[in-house]
């Protein structure tokens, strides 16, 4: 099929998707909690059997990272959704500027969104944004990875079953179509992706000035102050290293740690990964890397920052290779003594290799950080107020979590998204409600009010009164 053809028939189904939205009228709130309902019960009807696509599409996922990222965090969200929806849909009352006059704010559904989700949680970023999607009264058409095509195919037979032709449909197949979607006239497009894939989808975007949710990635810093507990340090920053294997575009992407705190860091992983997994070759809990082009581009960046000067420790268990390009498995990794002329210090890494940069002040560590396009999460570990409040206030990131690691991810009340090169727009809980609904002001003028006759002309007698309320 030649991409005319694509793009005529994906322009087909978005315009009887349009229309289907206009003759409907406003979806109610019964109907909208319906759909969130019916995705819900897609999900806990048919966990295993996408838990079994997932293991499928990245040669061995972790069933327990794939239920609760994919299911049970979705189902979570889903469920936020259906509780809060009643408040989230009244409208906002405002006091007018004049007696007799009503001002409020109605939150009118948008009409078709897109969604671009990618193949890392690929339940988790197809059903996710349709938490606030539905929630707004929209419908939605939704183009999954082509690298997952277990759970894509999934979906598509799972909604198609769920949902009509005008509520929810899911469009299939590769790059090609995922360029021709992006260029859709959508009311609404979500992208979660990498940053340079991010930029193609703004520029089809905008030749038809389509407003874009982009949820992209970078370099998530985990900085460690003086006083952090290196133990609690690592073996949080490791056990979201180690979740889908890096495969996150909230894991933290590097370390900047204080000097003489190097050598405790590392004895302290490799105790950590030790206890957490005694073996990975064959471990099911460990998860490999989705294919042989992103394997081969990450056993790059080790081999480049090797070559430029790096230490490279693996933590693999003894006797144990280091990594194995049959299975697609790779050990977690610290690269010691990085710069940035290597590779890993330049390209997100979505992978278990994590640079360690050594600093001796903290000002040099911060000044790092903002040196660089800013992040979709920063991570700073430390127990002095002032100097928490100071990393807050003098760096800039899509999130920013103390002494933790990616736990605002899972908390509905707060929006997710980026900032700059890490994204635009976000959504979760009422963040979602609000970004997939259009804030129309509504304004009810009372029963022979003089407002508009300030504007009527003759103007002679107004002016010499507006003169005299401009010299006061």
């Amino acid at each position: 099929m030649n991409s005319l053809t694509v793009q005529v028939e994906l322009q087909q189904v978005l315009q009887t998707m349009k229309r289907a939205h206009l003759a409907n009228g406003p979806a109610d709130l019964t109907l909208r909690q319906d759909r969130l309902m019916r995705s819900l019960n897609l999900l806990r009807t048919n966990y295993q059997k996408l838990t079994d696509a997932m293991t499928a599409d990245f040669g061995n996922r972790s069933t327990y990272q794939s239920q609760v990222a994919d299911i049970a965090s979705t189902i979570k969200m889903l469920q936020h959704s259906i509780e809060n929806l009643p408040a989230w849909m009244q409208p906002s009352v405002f006091e007018p500027p004049e007696a007799g006059m009503q001002t409020r704010i109605e939150h009118q559904p948008l009409g078709v969104v897109g969604i671009i989700s990618p193949w890392n949680f690929p339940v988790n970023l197809a059903f996710g944004p349709l938490a606030g999607v539905f929630a707004a009264g929209n419908t939605a058409m939704l183009k999954p990875s082509e690298l997952t095509p277990h759970t894509s195919e999934l979906l598509a037979e799972l909604v198609g079953a769920a949902f009509g032709p005008d509520e929810l449909e899911v469009v299939l197949g590769d790059a090609q179509v995922g360029q021709a979607f992006s260029a859709l006239p959508f009311d609404h497009l979500v992208f979660t992706g990498c940053t340079s894939v991010g930029k193609h989808v703004m520029r089809a975007a905008a030749e038809n000035l389509v407003p874009l949710t982009l949820e992209l990635g970078g370099k998530s810093p985990v900085m460690v102050d003086s006083d952090a507990d290196i133990i609690e340090v690592v073996e949080k920053t490791l056990t979201v290293k180690t979740f889908n294997v890096g495969q996150i575009c909230l894991s933290p992407d590097y370390v900047l740690l204080p000097e003489d705190k190097l050598t405790s860091f590392i004895e302290a992983s490799k105790s950590f990964i030790r206890a957490a997994f005694p073996t990975i070759s064959g471990n099911a809990d460990y998860t490999t890397i989705i294919n042989d082009r992103h394997y081969q581009r990450l056993i790059g960046l080790l081999q480049d920052a090797e070559k430029k000067g790096a230490q490279i420790i693996s933590l693999a268990p003894a006797g144990e290779s280091a990594y194995d390009a049959i299975t697609r498995s790779i050990a977690p990794h610290l690269v010691i003594g990085v710069d940035n002329s290597m590779d890993i210090m330049n390209e997100e890494i979505f992978g278990p290799l994590l640079p360690i940069k050594t600093y001796s002040e903290r000002l040099d560590a911060i000044a790092y950080i903002n040196e660089h396009p800013r992040p979709l999460a920063a991570y700073y570990f430390g127990n002095n107020l002032d100097h928490q409040q100071y990393f807050a206030d003098r760096t800039t990131s899509g999130g920013l979590v103390i002494n933790d690691i990616m736990s605002h991810v899972s908390i509905d009340s707060l929006p997710f998204g980026g900032v700059g090169p890490s994204g635009m727009g976000a959504y979760h809980g009422k963040h979602g409600f609000n970004q997939f609904t259009h804030a129309k002001p509504v304004v009810v003028q009372s029963a022979n009010n003089p407002a508009t006759t300030r504007l009527r002309a003759p103007y002679q007698e107004k002016q010499a009164a507006l003169e005299a309320m401009l010299k006061a």
